[in-house]
């Protein structure tokens, strides 16, 4: 028999690894493609269905909902001064009290939770897109390009961030949000970088990557759908600590008074607060109220992270998995011993004491 005969024998979907490449190669993308990186990026998002990230992420949505209707739920003006109720404590008029000149401190807290949460996700964003983009390549490519972004990821990581936003202040009169975050996002992005391009020539070297790179898939394709549904995951974490780090680094610009008072956020309360002796008088309700938002906020945001830290490392999920478990039977998981409960005697068995 022929070779032709044999391969015209060979049945239908059967054929040589060379043949078989071939056809992947030469296939045609549609929904197939579409409906894998859709699966990917919904088991990549897996990681918030768990109870802290649950929890932390409907503490986070609260205050976005107040960012967004800030002048809705503010019973006053932040600014509205009213002489005759100076540093008075809560009461049904002022929920929070007043300021020294007879401002509401409540309509102050909810209209500077919009400051915080601004410029802490643009600063995030913006952090996170750079931070992605220079990870992802250096960690793909090879050579002095790889070792090139490498060494400007190693300059970031050493650029003092409060230098850098007293020059941006000391520019601006009256510097905006926009302008704020974005120099927050770009001193924040060196740490994210580094842990995308480790994890980046890790995955290089999958079977996967190389098999894409075989068919002659071009590089956009390789990086957007076979490695950063990959990396959402480690994406989501360095995107909630840069979160964290943006409004922890603006409420502390703001006490401090490099950031002006008339950009409202929780920092500046506090700044005014300190500024007019509300620490020493015992004025709890004007420095208390900011700061247990600070607090609230930052764990809100450590919960996510820390359901993020549970679904990444296998051993945290593993032993999430076995707690949850152990709760459904009623057994206590902080048991040394794990109780183990006697099988009910058959009718007529007789129990052996």
């Amino acid at each position: 028999m022929t070779d032709t005969t044999r391969d015209r024998d060979r049945p239908t979907g059967v054929g040589t690894p060379e043949t078989l490449l071939i056809r992947t190669a030469t296939s045609p993308r549609g929904s197939g493609d579409r409906g894998r990186l859709g699966s990917r990026i919904g088991s990549a998002f897996a990681m918030f269905r768990n109870g802290k990230s649950i929890t932390g992420l409907a503490i986070l949505a609260f205050f976005v909902l107040v960012a967004i209707f800030a002048d809705v739920l503010a019973p006053y003006s932040p600014t509205k001064v009213n002489p005759t109720e100076r540093l008075k404590p809560p009461s049904p008029e002022h929920w929070l009290g007043t300021t020294h000149i007879g401002e509401d401190v409540l309509s102050q807290v909810i209209h500077g939770t919009r400051g915080v949460i601004v410029v802490g996700f643009l600063a995030a964003a913006i952090a996170t897109v750079i931070a992605i983009t220079v990870g992802v390549i250096a960690g793909y490519l090879t050579g002095w390009k790889s070792e090139s972004l490498s060494a400007l990821t190693n300059v970031f990581l050493v650029i003092p961030g409060i230098p850098l936003i007293i020059v941006v202040a000391s520019i601006f009169e009256d510097p905006p949000l926009w302008a704020i975050a974005a120099v927050l996002g770009l001193i924040g992005w060196a740490w994210g970088a580094r842990v995308l391009r480790a994890q980046t020539m890790s995955l290089r070297n999958r079977d996967f990557i190389l098999a894409a790179r075989a068919n002659g898939e071009p590089l956009r394709r390789i990086i957007l759908v076979e490695m950063l549904p990959n990396l959402m995951a480690l994406i989501a974490a360095s995107f909630v600590g840069t979160v964290t780090a943006a409004i922890l680094g603006l409420t502390t610009l703001s006490y401090i008074g490099v950031i002006p008072v008339t950009t409202y956020n929780w920092g500046t309360i506090l700044n005014w607060a300190s500024a007019q002796g509300a620490f020493q008088q015992n004025q709890w309700w004007w420095y208390l109220p900011p700061g247990l938002c600070i607090a609230i906020i930052g764990v809100a945001l450590s919960l996510i992270n820390f359901g993020i830290d549970e679904y990444v490392n296998p051993r945290l999920r593993s032993a999430g998995e076995r707690a949850r478990a152990l709760k459904k039977k009623g057994l206590d998981v902080n048991d040394a011993v794990t109780a183990v409960r006697p099988e009910p005697a058959a009718p007529g068995e007789r129990v052996q004491a």
